[in-house]
C-alpha cells in the first residue's frame, strides 16, 4: 500500500470515530426499551441472513463448514439477544435500600471490535449486540482475509439498526483494512474501549494501545477422558465439537488425555467414530506443514476437512475419517510440537496418563505451553474427581461431560453466550468471563451517608488491643489525634 493509501486509511479512521461519537452521544440518552428494540432488530436480521453471510464466509476464507456458520451466526444474534434481552443495562439498574445504594449504568462510548477470520460474520453479529446493549457505538477493524463478508455482515447491521431508530454513524467499519488502521482505531482518544479477538500479536497490540481492552489470545484446550467416564458418549461429544465447522471455535478440543485404565477402551472407541491414529512417518510428513519457519502455525490448516489436510500434508487417509490422531507424549509438549498447540482444525493430540493428577499436570504443560487462562474439558461421572481437576488446572472454563466447542461460548452450557472468552489475569485477560453487556457498560455509585465522623472517633477511641505480649490501650479523642500526627511527621522526616 502506497503512502497516500495509509493516509486515507488513516483518515477513514478517524471520520469513522468522530461519526461513532457523535451518534453514541444521542444513542446513550435512548431508553432501555429502545435500545432493546435496536437489538432485536439486529438478532432478526441475523437470523435472516445467516444463510447468505456464512456461504460468504466460508467461500471467501477457505475455513469450516457453511452449515455450521450458519449455526454460529444464529448464534451470534438470535441466542445472545434472547439471553441478554432482559437485562438492564440502562439508568438505574439495582437499588439496594438495605444498603442505601443505587447502581447507575454508564456506557463506556465508543468500542473498537477487532475482528477475526476464523468467524467473521458471527463475531459482527455478537459484538454488535454487546456493546449496542450497553448504549454504546462500535467500529469494526475487519481480518483483511475475510473483508467482504465482515463487511456484507456489517451492512446488515448497520440497516436493521438504522431502521429501528438507531442514529447513523453508530455503527461502522473500516473498508480497507491495514495495520495501520487497526493501530490508529485501538490507540485514538475516541476509541475507549477495545474488544479485540484474534492472533496473539493482534491482542497485544489492543493491550499495547493505551486503551482499556479485552483481548483473547489462543485457546489449547484438552479432553481429559477420566476412568469413570462414559466412553462412547465422550468420544462423540469430543468429535462433534473437533468437526463443528472444522474446529474454528478457540474453545475446541485439541487433544485428548486418556488414563491407562480406559486407554484401549478410549482408543477402539475413537477409531469406530471415525478418528485414523496417524504413524510416526504421516504425523511427522504433518508436523512438517503445519509449522512456518518461523515456529508459527501455518494457517493454512485452519478449518480444513480432513481430506484437504491429508492432501496438503500428502498422506492417504481412509475416506470415512472425521478427525486426525496423533499419538504424543508428555515430554513432547513445547513449541516444537506443532500437536501440542492450538490448531483450529480437526487434528487432536493423543496423550495416555496414569491417573488424575497426572492427567491434571499434563494440561497445566499443555496450558502453560499454549492456551494459559482459556479451557479445560474433563468427562467423568465423578464429581469429586471433577473437583478436584478443576482445582488444578489454570483454564477460566473447565466443562464437564459437554462438546468443548459449543459448552465453551455457552451453547451447550449455561455461560453466558459469548464469541470472546476471557483468560483471566493468568493469560493475560482483563478478565476470565464470557464477555456480556456488563463488561462494556461502568456503574455509578449513589451511596447515602450512614455514619458521622464523630461517630467514626468515638469507635476509635474504643479500640483496645489486649492478649499476648500488647498492652491495653485506650486513647481519648486528643491522644489519638496527637499519636497520628507524631507518626505522620517521623514517616516526612
Amino acid at each position: 500500500m502506497n503512502l497516500d493509501q495509509d493516509l486515507a486509511s488513516l483518515q477513514e479512521v478517524r471520520n469513522l470515530l468522530h461519526a461513532a461519537t457523535k451518534a453514541q452521544k444521542i444513542y446513550g440518552q435512548f431508553s432501555q426499551e429502545k435500545i432493546n428494540e435496536v437489538c432485536q432488530a439486529i438478532a432478526d436480521a441475523g437470523v435472516a441472513n445467516s444463510e447468505r453471510l456464512a456461504k460468504m464466509a466460508q467461500q471467501e476464507t477457505g475455513f469450516g463448514i457453511w452449515q455450521d456458520k450458519v449455526i454460529k451466526n444464529i448464534f451470534a444474534s438470535k441466542t445472545v439477544n434472547d439471553r441478554y434481552k432482559d437485562m438492564k443495562t440502562v439508568g438505574i439498574v439495582g437499588e439496594h435500600p438495605e444498603k442505601k445504594t443505587i447502581d447507575i449504568a454508564v456506557p463506556v462510548g465508543v468500542v473498537a471490535g477487532i475482528i477475526p477470520s476464523t468467524n467473521p460474520t458471527s463475531s459482527i453479529f455478537y459484538k454488535s449486540l454487546v456493546a449496542l446493549k450497553g448504549g454504546n457505538a462500535i467500529v469494526f477493524s475487519p481480518h483483511p482475509g475475510a473483508k467482504n463478508c465482515i463487511l456484507e455482515a456489517v451492512k446488515v447491521v448497520q440497516d436493521a439498526a438504522y431502521k429501528a431508530g438507531a442514529p447513523e454513524g453508530l455503527i461502522g467499519t473500516i473498508t480497507h483494512p491495514t495495520i495501520e488502521a487497526s493501530q490508529e482505531l485501538m490507540s485514538h482518544p475516541d476509541t475507549k474501549y477495545i474488544i479485540a479477538t484474534g492472533g496473539g500479536l493482534m491482542v497485544h497490540a489492543a493491550y499495547s494501545s493505551g486503551t482499556p481492552a479485552i483481548g483473547v489470545g489462543p485457546g489449547n484446550g484438552s479432553a481429559f477422558i477420566e476412568k469413570s467416564a462414559n466412553v462412547a458418549q465422550a468420544v462423540k461429544r469430543i468429535m462433534d465439537s473437533e468437526t463443528f465447522d472444522n474446529g474454528t471455535i478457540c474453545a475446541s478440543e485439541q487433544s485428548i488425555i486418556a488414563e491407562n485404565a480406559n486407554s484401549e477402551e478410549v482408543r477402539r472407541e475413537l477409531k469406530r467414530q471415525g478418528a485414523y491414529f496417524l504413524n510416526e512417518n504421516e504425523s511427522a510428513a504433518l508436523s512438517k506443514f503445519m509449522l512456518r519457519s518461523d515456529g508459527t502455525m501455518n494457517p493454512q490448516i485452519v478449518g480444513k476437512s480432513v481430506q484437504q489436510l491429508a492432501d496438503l500434508a500428502l498422506i492417504t487417509v481412509p475416506q470415512d475419517t472425521r478427525v486426525l490422531v496423533v499419538p504424543d507424549k508428555a515430554e513432547n509438549v513445547g513449541k516444537k510440537d506443532p500437536f501440542s498447540r492450538e490448531k483450529l482444525t480437526p487434528i487432536l493430540a493423543y496423550f495416555e496418563v496414569e491417573n488424575c493428577e497426572a492427567a491434571a499436570a499434563l494440561t497445566v504443560k499443555l496450558l502453560e505451553n499454549e492456551g494459559i487462562g482459556h479451557t479445560a474439558i474433563i468427562h467423568s461421572e465423578n464429581m469429586d474427581t471433577v473437583r478436584k481437576y478443576a482445582l488444578l488446572v489454570p483454564a477460566s472454563r473447565i466443562l464437564v461431560n459437554v462438546a468443548g466447542a459449543l459448552g465453551g461460548i455457552g451453547a451447550a452450557t449455561n455461560l453466558n453466550p459469548a464469541l470472546t472468552l476471557g483468560c483471566g489475569a493468568v493469560g493475560g485477560s482483563a478478565t476470565s468471563e464470557n464477555i456480556s453487556p456488563l463488561d462494556l457498560i461502568n456503574m455509578k455509585h449513589v451511596a447515602v451517608g450512614v455514619t458521622e465522623l464523630d461517630d467514626i472517633k468515638r469507635e476509635a477511641t474504643n479500640v483496645t488491643a489486649t492478649g499476648g505480649n500488647k498492652t491495653q490501650v485506650n486513647f481519648d479523642q486528643k491522644q489519638l489525634v496527637d499519636e497520628l500526627v507524631r507518626q505522620v511527621l517521623q514517616k516526612i522526616q
